[in-house]
Formats: structure tokens, sequence, C-alpha cells
């Protein structure tokens, strides 16, 4: 019994440390994009090149873990049409979310780009439309209503506004939303399902491509404009590793826990960028109508992934998973990433 007990205790405890280690990664990452990209320390004012960079440095780790040391395995089922029809525009979504939320940093504050960010469900929602995933109902009006007046109210307390931000950071939103519909084509119409690092693995590369070839024509002649390049490769290593460590730390908590948990895990998240942004960074300025409306916004973004998980819940009611069965690429919140990456990377 006293053993029992104490693994219980155990897993509770490993449980919650990567719940932990996720909140802090997410939260650390879009905080950390921040200062690389805006302190005069660092002097690194070019998010295409720090996203590009973030893709090159995740290619070569999955390459290392998958291929060199064997570390994890690359899911099966990956075919020439599926790579081209599906990933590539994965691949491309996923650098234009991470390119243009690194972007808007330079803009408008960390808390409210967090602000502006709630609206993703919203646009998840019209693109699921169009494309044939979703259903319009008088529930999801509802939901989808009151998030939007949150982020309106939101926008409208802000002190300090600037359009150019706000247009990239939406921007960064429809790119979102746009992978995370290709994602739930490839799952339902395609039958693939891939963990997190196979995924990066298919992606990276294709993500650094994409980034790569704006790269060439916006940022290189600005860099080279500078002078010598001048990297400070110990910062933006560590920068790299972190948004690497981000994807991993999903895989982690959704295989000790549920998509509830990591979804649960992401609004708190949320939360903890609002309100420690306004203390690290001097262009945070928090009004209470900036948090009134934010707090309408997340109570329908948390209606939304209830609505989304009893629904999901009751698609699997009759499918048993497997110990050794991949997650569902829709269950996978990876640009919270960075977005929130970034973003991952959002």
């Amino acid at each position: 019994m006293a053993d029992r007990i104490r693994g219980f205790m155990r897993d509770e405890f490993v449980t919650y440390a990567y719940i932990l280690l996720y909140i802090a990664l997410s939260s650390g990452q879009i905080f950390f994009n921040k200062w690389v990209l805006s302190s005069k320390e660092i002097n690194f004012p070019y998010p295409l090149g720090l996203t590009l960079l973030h893709m090159i440095f995740s290619s070569v780790l999955c390459f290392l873990l998958t291929k060199v040391l064997k570390i994890v395995k690359v899911e099966e089922g990956m075919t020439l049409e599926i790579y081209v029809t599906s990933v590539i525009p994965i691949g491309a979504m996923f650098a234009m979310t991470l390119w243009l939320g690194n972007t808007a940093y330079l803009y408008i504050s960390v808390a409210f780009a967090q602000m502006l960010k709630a609206i993703m469900p919203v646009a998840v929602f019209i693109l699921g439309v169009a494309a044939g995933l979703e259903m319009m109902s008088c529930r999801m009006l509802l939901i989808m209503s009151i998030i939007s007046f949150g982020v309106l109210v939101a926008s409208y307390g802000e002190l300090n506004i600037n359009w150019i931000g706000v247009v990239y950071q939406m921007g960064g939103v429809v790119g979102e939303a746009l992978r995370l519909i290709f994602m739930e084509i490839l799952v339902k119409r395609k039958g693939i399902k891939l963990n997190p690092i196979s995924l990066m693995y298919y992606v990276s590369p294709c993500s650094a491509v994409c980034l790569f070839v704006p790269w060439i024509f916006l940022e290189k002649s600005k860099m080279d404009g500078n002078g010598p390049w001048n990297f400070h490769f110990v910062v933006l290593s560590l920068n790299s590793l972190c948004t690497f460590a981000l994807n991993l730390s999903v895989f982690l908590v959704i295989s000790h826990t549920s998509a509830l948990t990591i979804r649960v895990a992401g609004v708190v998240k949320d939360w903890v960028v609002v309100l420690v942004s306004a203390l690290l960074f001097a262009d945070t300025k928090l009004t209470v109508i900036n948090l009134f409306g934010y707090a309408i916004a997340i109570a329908g973004v948390a209606a939304y992934n209830n609505h989304k998980l009893k629904k999901e819940a009751s698609r699997v009611t009759s499918e048993t998973p497997g110990d050794g069965e991949s997650i569902p690429l829709v269950s996978l919140p990876i640009t919270e990433r960075e977005d929130d990456v970034v973003s991952h990377q959002s």
C-alpha cells in the first residue's frame, strides 16, 4: 500500500514537473525572442533570420535524434504525394506564422501580441468551415462572438497601439490557422499520425527553405549593410535550443497527461506571459480595459477548447489507442509556442 502511494505521488510529481516545464519554456521562449530581437546588447533585429536559424537548428537536431543516435523513430507512412500536398503547405504556413509573429515583437508589446493571439480559434473555425472540416452552429457563433468581442475590448484598451505590428500579428494568426487546417486534413483525409519529433523532422527543413528565400531578398542586404555579421553564438544557440526544447516539452506533457491538460496549461501560460511581460519590458503598459477584454477572450477560448475536446472524445469513444500509438497532429499546439514558438518557434 505504501509503495503504491509513493508510486502515485512520484507519477503526480513527474506530471506536474512536465507541465511546469512546458509553461516555463513556452513563456520563456517568447520573452527570449523579444529580448534577442529588441535588445541593444544583442542587436539582432532580424526576425526572418532568427526564425530561419531556429528551423535549421531544429532540422539538424531532428536528424541527429532520428538517423544518427536513433533515439526516436520516424513514423512510417510518408509518401512523396503526401509530402508535396500536405507537409510542404504545413511547413510554409509554419514559416509564415513564426516569421510574422516574431516581426510583430518589433512593433507591439509581448502582452498585446498575446492578447491578439486569442483570436486564433475564430480564424481556425472560419477556415475550417470553408474547408468543410467544421459545421456552423449557433453555439460556435456565440463562442466566436465572445472571443472577438474580448479581443476588440483588449485592443481598445491598448495605450500604444501600432497598426503595423497588429497587421503582422494577425498575419501570423492567419498562417497558424491555415497550418492547423492543413494538419487536420493530413490526419482526417490522409490518415497520417506523427509524434512531434517526426513532425519536426519533416516540417523543419521545408520551413527553413521557405524562410531562406525571403531572407535573401528582405534581410540579407540589411545584415550585410551593417558590416561584418556579429553573431552572439552562445545566445542564439541557446535561443534555438529553447525552441526545440519547447516542442519536446509538448510531447512530454501530452504523453503523460492529455490534450485537455496541455490546453489548460496553455491558458495559464498566456496569463503568465501577459502579466510577467509588464514587469520585464518597458513597452508593456497594461490597463484595466486590456485585462478585462483579455479575460473575456480567454473565457471564449476555454469554451472553444471544451467544445473541441468533447467533439474529439465522442469521435474516438470506439477507439482504444495502444501504448505506442502516435499522437494526432490536431492535438499538438506546437507553435505555442514560439508562437508559440515562435511557435510555434509561433
